[in-house]
């Protein structure tokens, strides 16, 4: 089943606003990011920053080899909850952050020289005295650019992301075993082929030097169409071109298409065109369809026109520019009608916020096996009030 289109649960049994997360699509993309796993032997993170539901660890890692962070909380997260590798990174440390994250990571990624020389005998240090084993690795900038959004694209010009070639220090490499880029978003193999060729023609004396390379993120490895054998091809060859391991990260890969946001319409209201004001809110609940910008998919609607009823749907927050877009429906929406975003495990749950105390959506986890809905997390006033004082 292809979960940008259908759910496969009845939104009428669901109290809204609410996350719901199909544990069956989620098997389904695992058995994919296996498949790539088994026909080239590199190893698949999580990336938190995307999708951090922890109560479904037990089932990624069957599959994945454990989660990469961006902070002390994310990697203390991943230490406990996940169990596998952590692996860090952060565009700058502070001597705090260094002291938690060397008990807590496996892997240091560090975005400078600077940092490297500033905190490498800490962090070196600070795991020896919990007797654990800590490699060290360098985020590089390939300064080659396949994203259209430049708010998504670490290699834009004066990007903070990564070392560039002109400022890499190869008689400064002792201690370092790998290195690590970033630069795509929701993108194809063809993206991560051409970035390959620049590290490689960039880095050519290094490659050799590190026991594994990591390709980050943004392979939308599970979207239906996707050019499996292309990335398989590109990191098998790599592999055995460098000698390297390989590791990707991605995050919408592990979740694409297996989350919902559950809606109610509270009441319809006339502009230039009917207003449905639903009992969620765009920026508080799901942020990157302003910041991105995209238009989110509800399940049975249509594009402006293309049905009898088209309207926009608001949410209930204040800001003026709480619109996820225009939609058309069968019929006319009504208080009471239910709205089903569809895509809504990614960037969703790990950005939501309080603004205007707005009800933080309700996490559900439901199991196709058994047509169950299970409520993981509601969420209260305490929840609002404890953030702020």
């Amino acid at each position: 089943m292809n979960g940008r289109f259908a759910c496969r649960f009845d939104p009428g049994r669901v109290s809204t606003p609410a996350f719901v997360v199909d544990e069956g699509l989620l098997q389904d993309n695992l058995t994919i990011l296996g498949q790539v796993k088994e026909r080239t032997g590199c190893r698949i993170l999580l990336a938190l920053k995307c999708f951090a539901m922890f109560r479904v660890f037990p089932l990624l890692r069957r599959t994945l080899d454990g989660i990469c962070a961006s902070s002390p909380h994310e990697a203390r997260l991943g230490r406990e909850e996940f169990g596998r590798e952590v692996h860090s990174f952060a565009a700058a440390y502070s001597s705090g952050d260094i002291e938690q994250l060397a008990r807590t990571s496996d892997h240091l990624v560090f975005n400078s020289f600077a940092q490297w020389d500033r905190f490498r005998d800490l962090a070196t240090r600070t795991a020896r005295q919990t007797r654990h084993s800590l490699e060290f690795a360098l985020r590089i900038n390939p300064e080659h650019s396949e994203g259209a959004v430049p708010l998504y694209d670490p290699c834009a010009p004066g990007s903070r992301l990564g070392i560039r070639r002109a400022d890499f220090q190869t008689d400064n490499l002792d201690g370092i075993s790998g290195l690590h880029w970033h630069n795509l978003c929701e993108q194809d193999a063809d993206c991560l082929e051409r970035t390959v060729a620049a590290v490689e023609k960039a880095f050519a004396d290094v490659l050799p030097r590190m026991r594994y390379v990591n390709f980050g993120g943004g392979h939308h490895i599970t979207r239906p169409g996707y050019d499996l054998d292309l990335l398989i091809a590109i990191i098998n060859r790599f592999q055995d071109r460098w000698g390297t391991d390989v590791y990707l990260e991605p995050g919408e890969a592990v979740a694409l298409n297996s989350g919902y946001l559950v809606t109610t319409v509270l009441d319809v209201v006339q502009a230039d065109i009917p207003v449905a004001i639903m009992d969620a809110s765009v920026p508080a609940h799901m942020p990157d369809v302003l910041e991105m910008p995209y238009r989110p998919h509800i399940i049975g609607s249509g594009l402006p026109g293309e049905k009898p009823f088209t309207c926009r749907i608001g949410g209930l927050s204040c800001l003026a520019g709480d619109i996820a877009g225009e939609y058309s429906f069968a019929a006319p929406l009504v208080p009471g009608d239910r709205l089903v975003f569809t895509d809504m495990a990614i960037y969703t749950m790990v950005k939501t916020n309080t603004f205007n105390g707005v009800q933080l959506p309700s996490i559900i986890l439901y199991q196709p096996a058994t047509d169950t809905l299970n409520t993981v997390r509601r969420f209260g006033y305490e929840d609002f009030r404890d953030r702020l004082s």
